[in-house]
């Protein structure tokens, strides 16, 4: 049994809860194939990589109950690096419980979420990077997320963290080498070398850390509150926005009593919009109450668009919402633009768009200002992405111990301390991809140096 392999055989129904065309019961362990070889009547014995078409068969009468599609995967060579066995029947989920029953009867154990990947991950089919974007490639909303994702289900961050890891081993190991065997000639790695391989380490972690807000930002998505006073055109621009009639609109002020919401992608990220109800003094209890989840709203958003009237003059309540967010990303949308008007009295403050949701005018600039207004600037196309906080944290951590060991270097500090702080930056590179074992740095030390004389 190889690493990462286990006694025990799983099983699961690996399509969504619900009906459908198809779903599939997935088996993944030793005794895959000989548990599921039993409840599908086959016409031809299952083979590695090959689809078998079968009857699945009523343990107790022997009748057929459905027809199915087969398919094994040989260990090492599947997502688990086990048996594994697919069972692609009809999308009954009464058919589909009775297979996982009929599995359990034969010996089989009901996964844990995630267990199939957790056992890709032990076996090293994939590292922890590759298993994150798993997750993240199932949950994604917007095709830019699933984009994302793949790159990282590929490998890209590892492949990019990797000739990292390899420079900081070699460091480690040159210095390792001058502590351990110094009476064996071999001279100490000085201090300047020591900063300008530090450095190498550390300038592709500063790029990697850099990127981490357009990574969150792409995997959680942002808030966009749209704020304003009644009949300003908040709901017809959300409507704009969202690209169907989602608000209801009517020249009536205090339409919006609740809050609307609605899950759009803007520029490849996805964004929840707050549909809210006007600003002003009301004495209407329902509309009150709405008024102050719209505060609620502005409060907890990512981003306020704010939307004024700009055939109208700039009103008291639109000046004192701009200032009660002071500080904060605040986008004014000048709306009904087809109508005239100057919002020039706000653009000393914060950036201005005019629109008009009548027309469609200015809803295109709109969009990139918001994109452009969330911080987050897009970087190369194959660049990889750290795109979770304990991504950011791993970096993080790896990047103190750098510069910790830099300062211990320029001390003069003997390279004992030097490699305490190295090997925690390692360690912290390690929760990115995998774990570097002591026998790597001793075989680098051996293979670099003159030592068994």
């Amino acid at each position: 049994m190889g690493e990462g392999q286990s006694n025990d055989t799983i099983v699961a129904i690996a399509t969504p809860a619900g009906r459908g065309g198809i779903g599939v019961v997935r088996l993944s362990g030793p005794e895959a194939r000989s548990i599921a070889e039993p409840m599908v009547r086959l016409r031809h014995p299952l083979a590695a990589g090959r689809a078998r078409f079968g009857e699945v068969v009523d343990a107790a009468t022997g009748e057929v109950l459905d027809e199915a599609v087969v398919t094994f995967f040989a260990g090492p060579h599947s997502y688990t690096a086990e048996d594994v066995v697919e069972i692609a029947a009809h999308g009954s989920p009464v058919l589909l419980e009775y297979l996982v029953r009929q599995s359990i009867a034969a010996g089989a154990r009901l996964a844990e979420p995630g267990e199939f990947t957790e056992r890709a991950f032990l076996a090293g089919r994939l590292d922890l990077t590759q298993a994150e974007a798993v997750r993240d490639l199932i949950e994604a909303s917007t095709l830019n997320q699933a984009r994302v994702a793949a790159r990282q289900l590929g490998g890209a961050l590892s492949r990019q963290v990797a000739p990292v890891k390899e420079r900081l081993v070699a460091l480690i190991a040159g210095l390792e080498a001058g502590v351990d065997f110094a009476e064996d000639d071999i001279e100490t790695m000085p201090a300047e070398e020591i900063a300008e391989r530090i450095a190498a380490v550390e300038a592709p972690l500063r790029g990697l850390e850099r990127g981490f807000e357009y990574g969150r930002i792409v995997h959680d998505g942002l808030r966009l509150a749209i704020v304003g006073r009644p009949n300003a055109g908040k709901s017809s621009l959300f409507n704009r926005l969202v690209e169907r009639d989602r608000a209801i609109v009517t020249a009536t002020p205090g339409t919006t009593r609740d809050l609307v919401t609605e899950r759009v992608a803007i520029g490849g990220i996805p964004i929840e919009l707050i549909d809210t109800a006007g600003l002003r003094e009301s004495t209407d209890e329902a509309e009150t109450i709405g008024i102050a989840k719209s505060r609620e709203a502005m409060a907890d958003a990512d981003l306020v668009l704010l939307v004024v009237d700009a055939s109208a003059q700039v009103h008291a309540e639109d000046a004192k919402a701009l200032a009660a967010m002071a500080g904060r990303p605040v986008l004014v949308a000048a709306n009904k633009a087809d109508l005239g008007g100057d919002a020039a009295a706000l653009e000393d403050a914060r950036r201005v768009v005019r629109t008009s949701a009548l027309t469609g005018e200015g809803v295109a600039e709109l969009r990139d200002a918001i994109v452009e207004m969330s911080g987050a600037a897009a970087p190369e196309q194959d660049t990889a992405l750290v795109t979770n906080l304990r991504q950011r944290q791993a970096v993080t951590r790896a990047l103190e111990g750098l510069e910790r060991a830099k300062t211990t270097s320029e001390a003069g500090i003997p390279h004992e301390m030097i490699l305490v702080d190295l090997y925690e930056s390692l360690t912290a590179l390690d929760s990115l991809t995998g774990t570097t074992t002591a026998e790597d740095i001793l075989r680098l030390i051996f293979s670099r140096f003159c030592i068994g004389k």
